[in-house]
């Protein structure tokens, strides 16, 4: 049954029903049991679910980390929330260096299904150290996957698809998207899965998250001055979906990637990369869209001028297309 809801109870429903699909499942961190979440997103499952599966942690992120691996490891299944994803830097050795190695370690005999669920994202007038995106930290690491819902639909199903995952997962949470609505079936999205949000012949736009209704504001400004976009949402970053990618470019043979992050190290540039890589050298045009180098302002005029928002977006193709 198709109903529509918000992007923060898409999150919700899918706890929901992964814990009550499986005792394994266990949910924690900081303030989403009794408080439901600094971004109230996880209301009501402490009190459905106890103080065994569902619990507040210390406020000690390399500590909950740690613990998540250790539970991992030894047959649950762990999602664990770190607040901001600013706060990733404080739990990298359990990611980078025990999650993402274990299963290699062991010689493929113990996987860890572990979930890292954080808020990501500027526009929200949180500063420099909560606004940040933490992608391009992690773009590098085998073993990792790295999952950027930019609907309610995708949120639901890639989060169950996650927490099913055999594999260490970061599940991303733009903040911005949190109030946004959609139509939701509840259906698995698998990782690793493009979609094309809009179909169009004259460029090929790809992004992640909210970069995606950025993009598609900008497609209908371009709409009225003739260029027809393609919207490509990669909907996870780790893999990506390049065939996806290479099929709209073949047809629309330009392509602009739109990343909120710098344009030095991001996923943008690696998109790019393999388009050229994987034989479309005779591209009419190719380039990327990313935030300046410098830390996200808190001044709201400062940090909209920050993002690549869908003016820019839109101006930017004009340009370069005439």
């Amino acid at each position: 049954m198709t109903t529509t809801i918000d992007f923060r109870t898409a999150v919700r429903e899918a706890l929901d029903e992964e814990l009550a699909a499986d005792d394994r499942v266990i949910f924690f961190g900081e303030d989403v049991a009794l408080a439901g979440g600094v971004f109230a997103v996880t209301p009501g499952l402490y009190e459905k679910y106890g103080p065994e599966r569902v619990f507040d942690t210390p406020i000690s992120e390399l500590a909950l980390a740690g613990a998540a691996f250790g539970a991992a490891i030894s047959g649950l299944r762990p999602v664990v929330e770190i607040m901001f994803g600013d706060f990733l830097t404080l739990v990298m050795d359990s990611i980078v260096n025990q999650s993402t190695k274990y299963w290699f370690l062991t010689g493929e005999q113990v996987s860890v299904p572990l979930v890292f669920r954080s808020v990501v994202g500027a526009g929200g007038r949180f500063g420099a150290i909560h606004s940040q995106m933490p992608v391009s930290w992690f773009m590098g690491i085998p073993g990792l996957k790295i999952v950027t819902p930019a609907t309610p639909a995708d949120a639901k199903g890639l989060l169950r698809s996650a927490i099913q995952d055999d594999n260490p997962v970061l599940f991303f949470e733009h903040k911005r998207l949190y109030g946004i609505t959609g139509d939701v079936d509840g259906e698995l999205v698998p990782i690793g899965v493009a979609r094309i949000a809009r179909e169009g012949t004259d460029i090929t736009i790809v992004s992640a998250m909210n970069g995606v209704h950025e993009a598609l504001k900008a497609a209908d400004v371009l709409a009225s001055d003739g260029i027809s976009s393609e919207v490509i949402d990669l909907r996870t970053l780790r893999p990506l979906d390049i065939p996806a990618v290479l099929a709209s470019v073949a047809k629309t043979n330009r392509i602009v990637v739109v990343e909120e992050g710098p344009l030095t190290g991001g996923w943008a540039g690696e998109v790019l990369a393999r388009v050229t890589e994987e034989g479309l050298g005779d591209l009419d045009d190719a380039w990327r869209i990313a935030t300046a180098e410098s830390p996200v302002p808190y001044s709201p005029p400062l940090e909209d001028a920050f993002l690549p928002g869908a003016d820019r977006i839109a101006s930017e193709v004009q340009r370069r297309l005439r």
